[in-house]
């Protein structure tokens, strides 16, 4: 007796890691290796955190416009010449020589044959330019000629209006789309978290000093809809999982959105990376062999977009519906009755054992879950179900006698 008093408790211990797994195993499998949940007080901090450096670099530092916002001249020259390779230090020497100030940016565009050199500075009379053009001509002798446009600067603010105009659209549209699908805590969830994407992705061109362009406007335009579509992705699967919640006493609010978080991770974490290949190939090729400025500053925004967004419908988005639902006192009254159901369990279970077990984590097993929650549903609908007379052939089944035969009353020989 006293063997199996001391193999007996080693058992289950020995079967409660094979039930869950590893951690990495319950993160591919998405059986809640992330209380991300039970944690969104951190995540708060954090992501308030990050808003407040965003917003104090927008107001103090501002942004870097380029000349498409504040109008200016360009001027383009081959990168080589007849004394070799010209860099852009070479060609800022003689700016300043030449007007005596520095041009706002100078940057080398292309690789090769085509590689160049583009100066944007604040516009120039047309007397500075003929002055500079034969400067950059008589030192550093370029192989072609050298170029010179004017940018007017309410080209750019046009643009800027009409993205402004688009972006206001957008989020009307996503408002009365998400309360009309969903409901309208998910939806005030998702413009928040739609709102922290955009904060943060100008906040890192600000800290950065990445130069604003119209490509930029449009860029950000376009990770708008990647942010809410994962969001989207992990609401519909919230959605799912709390479906009848009032009446189970399985999990609560906050337990079912964790899970339905962990569900969805992987297929986040992926989604993410699959858009990412592309955006990254886009910057490496576009910015840093061909050199294009267009194709840089269109990739960096939804590069810095893309992640803010997958952080923010993971760890924001679904916090912050929690706490609105659990606002409602329906959800406040179901998590009392299953922290109720929980409590008589583990007094039962102290009771019979002597060991309280109702202070250990909530398992998020798949096979556990689903056998609990087959038992409450056909417990419930039994419930329901009146009661009823036996059938003829059913009375035949109980009695022994085959089904389908009906009594003859023939002897048999």
């Amino acid at each position: 007796m006293a063997g199996d008093d001391t193999t007996q408790p080693a058992t289950p211990a020995k079967q409660a890691p094979t039930k869950q797994g590893s951690f990495f195993q319950r993160l591919y499998t998405g059986n809640g290796a992330l209380d991300i949940v039970g944690k969104r007080k951190r995540l708060y901090i954090f992501f308030s955190a990050l808003v407040l450096v965003c917003l104090a670099s927008i107001v103090f530092r501002g942004f870097n416009f380029g000349i498409d916002f504040e109008g200016g001249t360009k001027i383009q020259l081959d990168a080589t010449g007849a004394n070799g390779t010209i860099t852009t230090e070479q060609v800022q020497k003689v700016y300043q020589d030449t007007l005596g100030t520095l041009p706002e940016s100078t940057q080398s565009v292309g690789v090769g044959g085509t590689a160049s050199i583009q100066i944007r500075t604040e516009t120039l009379n047309q007397n500075e330019i003929s002055r500079l053009k034969a400067a950059l001509t008589s030192q550093l002798k370029p192989n072609g000629a050298v170029s010179d446009s004017a940018v007017s600067g309410t080209w750019g603010g046009e643009v800027t209006q009409q993205a402004l105009i688009a972006l206001v659209v957008f989020l009307v549209l996503v408002t009365i789309f998400l309360a009309l699908y969903f409901e309208r805590r998910m939806a005030l969830a998702a413009l928040i978290t739609l709102f922290h994407d955009v904060i943060v992705t100008a906040g890192v061109y600000s800290l950065v000093g990445f130069e604003v362009t119209p490509a930029t406007a449009i860029g950000l335009l376009t990770i708008l809809g990647f942010s809410l579509y994962d969001t989207v992705v992990v609401f519909d699967k919230v959605k799912e999982n709390t479906r009848g919640l009032l009446g189970l006493t399985r999990r609560t609010y906050g337990e079912a959105a964790n899970l339905a978080v962990n569900q969805t991770l992987m297929r986040s974490i992926n989604t993410a990376l699959i858009a990412l290949l592309p955006v990254i190939g886009l910057f490496v090729v576009g910015a840093v062999l061909l050199g294009v400025g267009t194709l840089q500053d269109l990739a960096l925004v939804q590069i810095a977009g893309m992640v803010a967004g997958v952080v923010s419908s993971i760890a924001l988005a679904t916090p912050l519906l929690v706490d609105f639902t659990m606002r409602d006192p329906k959800f406040r009254a179901q998590a009392k009755r299953v922290q109720a159901r929980r409590a008589n369990i583990a007094a039962k279970a102290a009771g019979a054992s002597g060991a309280a077990i109702g202070d250990k984590p909530e398992s998020f097993d798949e096979e556990s879950l689903a056998s609990e929650l087959r038992k409450e549903r056909a417990l419930s609908a039994a419930g329901g179900v009146p009661v009823r007379n036996p059938s003829a052939a059913e009375q035949r089944r109980r009695q022994g006698q085959p089904q389908g035969k009906r009594p003859t009353g023939k002897r048999k020989h």
